[in-house]
């Protein structure tokens, strides 16, 4: 029986990072097949007979783990920064496995966050196919008008030739100088939620994810960690057609 992979896959099964970032990574000749570097994107291995290293580390594969994370405002969705800012790697030192983010929030965005080292889930997550929601809770600056927020949810913007639009607006609270909303949209685009309101002139002061999919940022502290129960792992998959 072949037993061979995309080595792109492999990498993502190993929890390295997810498919299309592993092929960055051998187009750089960062990775090694029993000792010699390959470029090749179609490549295929036999994990049980092959050695595979990345910047001269061997990769294995582990067992897929899955982990709800409430991240905290102020840190990077990333494992390592080249300025010295802070990232979320501290947190994840408490995970004996290696694990990545699905998808990024900003610096200055808290809350939910899924780790895990399942590439092939973590690549139909993200995709747009699947329509996997993203919901927020935000506080922008002043109180946009009914014309304003139906534009939006009608309209949208354009950011980048391609033009983007919240799929709700539900309004949740009031202050004198502020409204808060929960906002429901289907990409999870770059910064697209404070985009959006930026547009109308109402800029976002406080932004966290509340909802992903079907996971929802319930029973966690800003900085905790904690697995996926098995009723939340299957409906994730179900959400983007994994059996």
């Amino acid at each position: 029986m072949n037993q061979k992979i995309r080595l792109n896959k492999f990498l993502a099964q190993a929890g390295v990072t997810s498919r299309r970032k592993a092929d960055e990574l051998i187009r750089s000749g960062r990775v090694k097949i029993d000792g010699k570097v390959v470029t090749d994107l179609g490549l295929k291995i036999d994990p049980k007979k092959q050695r595979v290293e990345i910047n001269g580390r061997p990769v294995r594969l582990e067992p897929k783990v899955y982990y709800l994370f409430y991240k905290p405002a102020g840190y990077l969705t990333a494992l390592s920064d080249p300025h010295g800012r802070l990232t979320i790697k501290k947190f994840l030192e408490k995970i004996p496995y290696r694990v990545f983010p699905v998808g990024r929030l900003d610096k200055d965005t808290e809350g939910l966050l899924l780790l895990t080292n399942d590439g092939e889930l973590a690549h139909r997550l993200l995709h747009p196919r699947h329509g996997i929601i993203r919901v927020y809770q935000v506080q922008v600056k002043g109180h946009p008008q009914e014309p304003l927020l139906k534009r939006l949810l009608q309209e949208g913007i354009e950011v980048e030739g391609r033009r983007i639009w919240p799929k709700a607006i539900k309004l949740l609270g009031k202050t004198k100088e502020t409204t808060t909303f929960e906002v429901t949209v289907g990409e999870g685009r770059k910064r697209e939620v404070r985009k959006l309101f930026a547009a109308i002139g109402h800029p976002v002061i406080k932004l966290k994810r509340t909802k992903f999919g079907p996971l929802a940022l319930t029973g966690l502290r800003t900085g905790e960690i904690r697995p996926l129960t098995a009723k939340e792992l299957k409906a994730l998959k179900r959400a983007c057609g994994l059996p």
